[in-house]
């Protein structure tokens, strides 16, 4: 089975960072990091949902006035997160523009817009253009384990991490699959239908084993009954995403942690290790920094992004400076 989320860099590794995550067979996408977003069609920014940003540098959210002018009138709200202070920096952005015609939009668009704290709570307010864009409805919510966003089919986590300013660094997580094995049920002589997206559903929700299924021709099973012959269990996909940190024991272990076992971890690798002292002072990892992190979380692949421009005749050291470290260096490395 093909994954649910198939993610891709908005950007080339010199451009702003951003990762755009697309969800197949759905007209749904997640965004992480909104800098210049120029490269995604507007077909692909109303797919957005739900936006993480890790902190408010130039290049992480100058892309949010582009977005809003494309989602303007239209009649599907986003959400966004980001770190201490995100909720003062939305405000003053939509506070920069004049709304007095709004009342002409036929859709009250919304932003609603989570705010993280160290603490592990958050804050939450919205933003209805009818509203001119006033904050509204503030309040104050508990966060379950560093977990941002829980749904049926996925879920998103943070950590907090240290740029000289708090920076959100983030993981999805694809809930567990379920595949059916279709020659199963041409043995039992049942054929597929839409009914099957209903047993999936039921598979994954928890409903009891004894739930009645009806299939084609009036045939009844449980949901136990068709656990055991013909549906198979497998694992989602996990992708992490990793920008503007130092290299410090503490950042390296949330990383560690937030990454772990990831099957694609998008991290940054401004620097090669030759300049340690120059990325040390601007807050960022090297490519070799980038590589041990990777190595260390035990994450299937690597995917560097966020290089300096001083390298812009030299991206292939960067990628193969990533690569050695991540294949050779020790866990503790």
């Amino acid at each position: 089975m093909r994954p649910l989320l198939q993610p891709a860099l908005v950007n080339d590794p010199f451009g702003d960072p951003g990762l755009f995550v697309d969800f197949l067979f759905e007209r749904r996408a997640l965004l992480f990091d909104l800098g210049d977003i120029r490269a995604l069609p507007p077909r692909k920014l109303l797919r957005i949902s739900d936006i993480f940003v890790s902190h408010c540098h130039m290049d992480h959210f100058i892309g949010f006035d582009w977005l809003l002018r494309i989602c303007l009138g239209r009649d599907r709200g986003v959400r966004l997160y980001g770190p201490p202070g995100f909720l003062d920096q939305v405000e003053a952005k939509l506070a920069a523009y004049t709304w007095n015609l709004v009342h002409r939009y036929e859709n009250d668009f919304a932003l609603s817009v989570t705010e993280v704290a160290e603490d592990g709570c958050a804050r939450r307010a919205h933003f209805h253009v009818h509203q001119a864009f006033r904050r509204e409805a503030e309040a104050r919510i508990q966060l379950d384990a560093g977990v941002l966003l829980d749904e049926a089919g996925f879920r998103v986590r943070y950590a907090i991490l240290d740029h000289g300013t708090p920076c959100l660094a983030f993981a999805v997580e694809e809930k567990q699959h379920v595949n059916v094995w279709k020659n199963r049920l041409e043995e039992m002589g049942v054929s597929v239908g839409p009914w099957l997206q209903r047993l999936k559903h039921a598979a994954l929700d928890g409903t009891p084993d004894t739930q009645v299924f009806t299939a084609p021709h009036g045939r009844r099973f449980t949901l136990g009954e068709l656990k055991a012959c013909c549906l198979h269990f497998v694992p989602g996909l996990k992708l992490a995403y990793v920008t503007d940190v130092v290299q410090s024991a503490t950042n390296a272990q949330r990383i560690i942690d937030l990454a772990r076992d990831a099957d694609m971890l998008f991290i940054e690798s401004v620097f090669l290790d030759e300049h340690a002292e120059r990325a040390a002072e601007k807050k960022h990892l090297t490519a070799g920094q980038a590589g041990r992190l990777a190595r260390a979380a035990g994450v299937k692949q690597a995917i560097p992004f966020h290089f300096s421009p001083i390298y812009r005749e030299r991206a292939a050291e960067l990628e193969a400076e990533l690569l050695h470290a991540f294949q050779t260096a020790s866990a503790s490395g």
